[in-house]
């Protein structure tokens, strides 16, 4: 993870506007010198959410969430730490500088955003101002998209000839490095300078903010060389593997409903969501693979909808698709649209309502996926029955959590109208341990959860810090936390506050290292705290903490004396250190 100097992180501190954050989501209303609105990690009718006119935190009386302009991206849109640190600084045009060796060299991705808004205001032009673009707009309206539609999502036009693009970025002193890396030009033999759009009409691709990092060019003109569509090459900015198309439009309710629509094309995914269904998305240009599935993931959806086309092609990667997610715990229903067709033409052809009646009705995937392989696996044989059954049977076995497996079997057994005990309900399955640490059955570190708890309230503590520190610094050092990840950010907080620094959020982008201290942000902002009663629960806590590593030296200490390995002085000896121990029963020091 890139180190982000101290200094564009003090700047950014001082440029952010909480109100204006958290404005840009819901409705806050003036009270005085507050603001107020309803809350929206809970369901109220009065508001309870409430921040103070420049404060840094808001706080939610209700439900008692609590946090920074951080902490709201995180919990309210689902970002990641670093995306949410990133996306402030752009959003109140920051520049973050990395530190020296921290990465490859290279033009910063503010460069590169500027290029890339800049050509799609280039192709939008093209597209609505010009003979050669009035073409594919023709084409456009043929398929019933409309002017409002072309404006609404920014959909452009790449000329043909002449590389124009390259001729007008040059014009706003955007160097060759920078246009190359954001892949919009090709440097050929001899040097040679062109485009690497042509002839195609042009729609931008969004990260999960809104901001063009790339585009997808659609070719409309039988002689246009090269395929149906070209996305971006892989930039600094465009990861295909990881880029959800349309999600900036409906990544709000996505995160709200926790259910997503997928579909394969950007022309489908773009009319579903004018059309009213804007939690759509798509993938970008190469088959929905498993870095969109963590992506939806991560945004908390629970369900999705698969509306692929109706033709083969589109059955097999419902198929595919479905079994990410199933794996993943995640329930899918297939929409099965009528042979031939998409979702673009059923919505030009029958309207929304049409598609609202087959959302409404959705197949689960396993009977999805049984009437698929029925189609070539016969059930009225015996063995094809059988392989069909233990096909079925061993991409269920495969998935991750053991009542998904268990209830999916049942659900087979009564589709192909076998015996349950012939498919093997009831055999155990082994647990899937994705994380290393000490894990229950159900893949949760207990460690990690207690010792997130008091990073959470040292880190959302903000002005009670001063009166908290004393009882912390009393009684945990960072050797006693057991998780690696959670005894460096301690370490880093014991320092700053040593030292005088800020002990927010943002000081910490400046020390992170390493994916899982991220990943350890998300998931302790991701909880709530009570700040009236924060004392409270950090001495709680650090009381958990103590009691915890007591009772492990009491247990190291009853393996040693029963290891058959002691001679008789050394058994005495740990036999009397066992006594000492059982009497000092920790308790918290409150100076």
């Amino acid at each position: 993870m890139p180190l982000y100097t101290k200094d564009s992180l003090d700047l950014l501190r001082q440029r952010i506007d909480l109100a204006e954050v958290v404005g840009a989501h819901i409705d806050l209303k003036r009270a005085g010198a507050s603001f107020k609105a309803l809350c929206p990690f809970h369901e109220e009718k009065t508001p309870s959410f409430m921040m103070h006119k420049g404060d840094t935190h808001y706080h939610c009386f209700g439900c008692g969430a609590h946090g920074d302009a951080i902490g709201f991206l995180m919990n309210h849109l689902k970002m990641g730490f670093m995306e949410a640190v990133e996306s402030l600084a752009e959003r109140f045009g920051v520049v973050l500088e990395k530190e020296e060796g921290s990465e490859p060299t290279g033009p910063s991705k503010t460069l590169l955003k500027e290029a890339v808004q800049l050509a799609c205001r280039f192709y939008h032009f093209m597209l609505l101002q010009t003979e050669e673009g009035h073409q594919a707009l023709e084409y456009l309206y043929k398929r019933g998209i409309d002017l409002d539609f072309i404006r609404r999502f920014e959909v452009g036009f790449a000329p043909r000839y002449k590389s124009p693009l390259y001729k007008f970025l040059k014009s706003k002193e955007l160097s060759d490095q920078v246009l190359q890396a954001a892949g919009l030009l090709v440097v050929g033999e001899g040097e040679a300078r062109r485009d690497f759009f042509s002839d195609r009409i042009m729609f931008p691709i969004r990260d999960g903010m809104g901001s063009v990092i790339g585009f997808s060019g659609r070719k409309f003109k039988e002689e246009t060389f090269g395929g149906k569509y070209i996305n971006t090459p892989e930039t600094p900015l465009f990861k295909k593997s990881q880029v959800l198309f349309g999600l900036s439009y409906s990544r709000k309710r996505i995160t709200k409903e926790k259910k997503a629509l997928i579909v394969e094309g950007q022309i489908d995914c773009l009319r579903l969501i004018g059309a009213g269904f804007d939690f759509t998305v798509a993938g970008q240009g190469t088959a929905f693979g498993e870095g969109h599935v963590r992506e939806l993931i991560n945004l908390g959806v629970e369900t999705v909808y698969l509306a692929l086309d109706g033709d083969l092609a589109g059955q097999d990667a419902a198929v595919k698709i479905g079994d990410f997610f199933q794996k993943k715990g995640i329930e899918v229903g297939v929409i099965k649209l009528p042979a031939g067709q998409d979702p673009d033409t059923l919505l030009r052809e029958k309207g929304p309502s049409e598609f609202t009646a087959l959302l409404e009705q959705p197949t689960d995937y396993l009977t999805f996926l049984v009437e698929k392989m029925s189609q070539t696996i016969k059930l009225d044989s015996p063995s094809g029955k059988n392989n069909l059954t233990q096909h079925i049977v061993e991409k269920i076995r495969a998935w991750e959590h053991p009542v998904m497996v268990h209830e999916s079997l049942k659900r087979l057994a009564e589709l192909v109208q076998v015996p349950e005990d012939l498919i093997g309900i009831g055999v155990l399955q082994p647990v899937v341990v994705r994380r290393p640490g000490r894990l229950t059955a159900e893949g949760i570190d207990p460690d990690k959860i207690l010792e997130a708890d008091l990073l959470r309230l040292l880190f959302m503590a903000g002005e009670k810090l001063q009166k908290l520190m004393p009882i912390v610094k009393a009684n945990l050092v960072p050797d006693q936390l057991r998780v690696s990840v959670c005894q460096r950010l301690y370490q880093l907080f014991l320092e700053a506050y040593e030292a005088g620094a800020q002990t927010d959020l943002l000081t910490f982008a400046a020390g992170l290292e390493k994916e899982d201290e991220g990943d350890l942000m998300q998931e302790m902002l991701s909880r709530k705290i009570q700040i009236e009663k924060i004392e409270e629960s950090l001495v709680l806590t650090i009381q958990r903490i103590l009691q915890r590593n007591w009772m492990e030296e009491r247990e190291n200490i009853k393996l040693q004396l029963h290891s058959g390995k002691l001679n008789e002085e050394e058994a005495l000896e740990l036999a009397k250190q066992f006594d000492q121990l059982k009497r000092r029963v920790p308790e918290v020091v409150v100076p």
